[in-house]
């Protein structure tokens, strides 16, 4: 079956689908939208294989279609509305892509300069009504391997880098977070995270599937306004990544507010600091917190923590997904012991085939089915993964090998601290010095010397940082990650 008609499946019509600040819109709404999108792909001659792009924020356009690209057989190209002009053209024009459905308010900044060289509809088109929308009968013999979606991966590269995902990739990952979540028509998902990036698009795929609602919160830039949305809306869920947790838990009246219909909280997209997650446990006690780890590569998800667990294993991303095998191997391929370090490899339906015409890169991160994850980790004795860093993020100071996440959790252990994040650079001395970039709280008075003597007494006199540069905040990609090729660049700038 197509994915489309996968995720639309279970949904009623008359049931809500999508809630904005200004409307509700319930699942027939949807199938009709997604129907229109996909006539009006098939005006222009869109093939099965073509790659069709979407530029726009969360919304009724972007759902339909997304949905309509897939039931046509096309492929979606997502396009982070956070790029600049120049990174979305290069991403088109990488894709090939045919076609672009973008949202009219985007298109002087993002696509005038293209000059017609692509076609392109944009959001009038849910309302055409010159003929009945077609949306042909679910065929039971579509071919799942073939090409979805290419999502922009959150790396940084020289070039463009694309996720190839399968139809047969998308709804076997959908599959496994509905089971361990224990999904059901009565979520209601507060959507902060964007659709273009996996995470955002996984929690649309779990929703739709199983006949949910899903809740358009805008960016996260005014925190106050989602809250308010969310209590408003009555959201049953709510997921992030690390850096939306440091401001929600540090910088906004999340910790203040009685959220009586909340009860299942994500978070993925990087490690969220243990003494975060037990403030995020007291903040909400009702709910449960799901801790998961996944990537690109992986369509989304790759493992979780069963909440009751955290008190026990706190610091761990779990155990694989239903369908998923995670092991942590040495240098030789073979399983660590607890306590040693390796690298995670992943296998399962959910694992893609590799990336958009890059055979080299393919080869390296894919091996015979495998996903080579590049983030170092160990194990306990009950087999439980314990991620230490990326492999690129270590820092080699003394002679010592430190892992940036063991100095940015003693960072984040001061509660004037909204996020932190630490990066080696050349040092003559110590090989590579450790540098401490940090966001304080509003109005929170603190000196480059008290983050120092903090860290002083939590750590080995080697991991201590040699010098704490103080932000507004800290630079994310378009995935809400932080970007430390950036804060490398700040230190290259602050010493020339």
């Amino acid at each position: 079956m197509n994915t489309a008609d996968y995720l639309l499946q279970n949904g009623k019509d008359d049931a809500i689908a999508l809630i904005s600040p200004n409307h509700q819109y319930t699942y027939g709404e949807v199938h009709t939208g997604s129907a229109r999108i996909l006539g009006a792909l098939r005006r222009c001659d869109v093939q099965v294989g073509d790659r069709v792009a979407i530029l726009g924020s969360n919304s009724l356009f972007w759902v339909c279609s997304y949905l309509a690209i897939l039931k046509q057989g096309a492929i979606a190209v997502p396009l982070a509305t956070t790029h600049t002009p120049e990174e979305i053209q290069r991403f088109i024009e990488f894709t090939g892509c045919r076609v672009i459905l973008s949202e009219q308010r985007l298109y002087p900044k993002f696509l005038a300069s293209l000059n017609g060289r692509i076609g392109t509809l944009f959001e009038d088109v849910l309302h055409h009504d010159e003929s009945s929308p077609v949306w042909d009968e679910p065929d039971p013999d579509f071919d799942l391997d073939q090409d979805a979606a290419l999502m922009s991966t959150s790396g940084t590269t020289a070039r463009p880098r694309a996720v190839r995902v399968t139809h047969r990739n998308i709804q076997a990952n959908t599959n496994s977070i509905i089971a361990y979540l224990e999904l059901d028509s009565s979520e209601r998902m507060m959507a902060v995270l964007p659709f273009y990036y996996c995470f955002g698009t996984s929690l649309l795929h779990t929703h739709l599937r199983v006949g949910a609602s899903l809740v358009f919160g805008g960016t996260f830039t005014y925190p106050e306004t989602v809250l308010d949305l969310m209590e408003a809306t009555q959201c049953t869920g709510f997921a992030g990544v690390p850096s939306i947790y440091q401001t929600l838990l540090r910088n906004s009246s999340f910790p203040k507010r009685s959220w009586t219909h909340l009860r299942k909280l994500q978070q993925a997209g990087g490690k969220l600091q243990n003494i975060l997650i037990e403030e995020l446990v007291h903040a909400v006690p009702h709910a449960k917190v799901f801790v998961m780890y996944g990537q690109t590569e992986a369509t989304a998800r790759l493992s979780y923590l069963p909440p009751e667990l955290l008190p026990q294993k706190i610091g761990s991303i779990g155990k694989g997904i239903p369908g998923v095998t995670l092991s942590v191997l040495n240098e030789e391929g073979e399983p660590v012991k607890p306590n040693e370090v390796g690298e995670i490899y992943a296998r399962g339906e959910n694992i893609c085939p590799g990336y958009w015409n890059d055979p080299e890169a393919t080869a390296e991160k894919f091996i015979n089915g495998e996903l080579k994850t590049g983030d170092l980790a160990t194990i306990d004795e009950d087999g439980f993964i314990y991620v230490v860093d990326r492999k690129a993020d270590f820092i080699k100071t003394y002679g010592y090998r430190v892992s940036s996440q063991q100095v940015e959790a003693a960072l984040i252990e001061i509660p004037e601290l909204v996020a932190a994040a630490v990066i080696g650079e050349p040092d003559i001395v110590r090989g590579e010095a450790i540098v401490a970039f940090v966001v304080l709280r509003d109005g929170a008075v603190l000196t480059e010397k008290d983050i120092l003597a903090h860290c002083a007494k939590r750590l080995p006199h080697y991991m201590v940082p040699k010098e704490v540069f103080f932000v507004p905040a800290l630079p994310v990609n378009a995935h809400g990650k932080v970007v430390k090729t950036e804060l490398r660049k700040q230190v290259i700038q602050r010493g020339s």
